[in-house]
């Protein structure tokens, strides 16, 4: 059993590295994107990686908590892009209809 649960802390830590250095180099395509489109898919992409380390987090410790937090910041990420999507798209969030 100690095995077993040294290998799931070591998947967890390599997950949790790997995951890290995605969020790296997605922030320099969100700082250096050529375009907004570009920029709003890295940060949707950080986002996700955001809600990976967190469930990464909670295999690791063992809290069950962090898989609340990372579901709520799953719904935030994708309201968010959602949102965005619809600014780059459209130029307007809310629409006024008379």
């Amino acid at each position: 059993m100690a095995a077993e649960s040294e290998l799931v802390v070591l998947a967890a830590d390599v997950g949790l590295i790997l995951v890290s250095a995605l969020c790296v180099l997605c922030s320099y395509r969100v700082i250096f994107g050529p375009t907004v489109p570009d920029r709003v898919v890295a940060l949707d992409a950080i986002a996700t990686n955001v809600v990976a380390i967190a469930v990464l987090f909670a295999l690791r410790t063992g809290r069950g908590l962090f898989i609340t937090v990372s579901l709520v910041l799953a719904i935030i990420g994708f309201l968010s892009t959602v949102t965005v999507a619809k600014y780059v798209t459209e130029g307007d969030i809310i629409v006024r209809r008379e």
